[in-house]
């Protein structure tokens, strides 16, 4: 009898240990398995609802499928406006209207008669003039007071004088024109001043060309002026 009574103990023993640790096991294995549940059911893609477009459904009847029409093709063609047309003048008011208002026509400026060896010269003279250089007075750039007016360097000690290098050029004789053309306005006329309308009598008029003194008054310019185109002599500061 006490061997049943210790049996029947170690298995009541034995049932109070194992009943919780079941119960342990079961609630374990209810929470893993509810939220693989619900990540399962996440991770399912909700299935998109497919409708069949137009464009496949004309092609399954078999009709023809039109493009849909640009907004440039929409645009309605705007019929150019009539511009208003200006009344035509007859030709009778247009021949009076040209007779009042006569347009000054141009006149050529003289030339003077050259020889060819004269033309020549001129042109070499042209080409001269643009390669001589500016001449400057010596330390025009230092003072206020020194003009760039040209003035020949005359110091003891000028560096420009003793024609060193990296120095203003200074005027010399190989600047100069040719012989038959010095003196001579750009032209070609040889240049008189006039003061008095006297002083025109003596102008050759093929050769040589006025030049109104600059004491002149206007009155007197107006005179000379007119004569000078009696005389056919050209004036050239006008």
């Amino acid at each position: 009898m006490a061997e049943d009574d210790v049996k029947k103990d170690v298995v009541k023993k034995t049932k109070k240990t194992e009943g919780p640790k079941k119960e342990v096991k079961e609630v374990k294995t209810k929470k893993e398995t509810k939220p693989k549940a619900k990540e399962s059911a996440a991770k399912k893609p909700t299935p998109k609802k497919t409708t069949p477009k137009k464009t496949e459904v004309k092609k399954a009847e078999g009709k023809k499928v039109e493009k849909p029409k640009t907004k440039k093709e929409e645009k309605p063609t705007a019929k150019p406006e009539k511009k208003e047309e200006k009344p035509k003048k007859p030709k009778a008011e247009k021949e009076e209207e040209e007779e009042k208002e006569p347009e000054e026509e141009y006149k050529v400026k003289k030339k003077p008669e050259l020889t060819k060896e004269q033309k020549e010269k001129l042109k070499l003279r042209k080409q001269i003039k643009k390669r001589t250089p500016e001449f400057l007075r010596e330390e025009w750039f230092r003072y206020k007071r020194v003009p760039k007016n040209w003035r020949r360097p005359d110091g003891i000690s000028s560096k420009m004088r003793i024609n060193l290098k990296y120095r203003p050029s200074k005027v010399r004789v190989g600047f100069r024109g040719p012989k038959e053309t010095r003196g001579l306005h750009p032209s070609g006329f040889e240049e008189v001043v006039v003061n008095n309308l006297s002083d025109l009598e003596g102008i050759n008029p093929k050769t040589q060309a006025a030049r109104i003194g600059g004491s002149v008054g206007t009155k007197k310019r107006i005179d000379i002026e007119k004569k000078a185109e009696e005389l056919e002599v050209r004036i050239l500061n006008m």
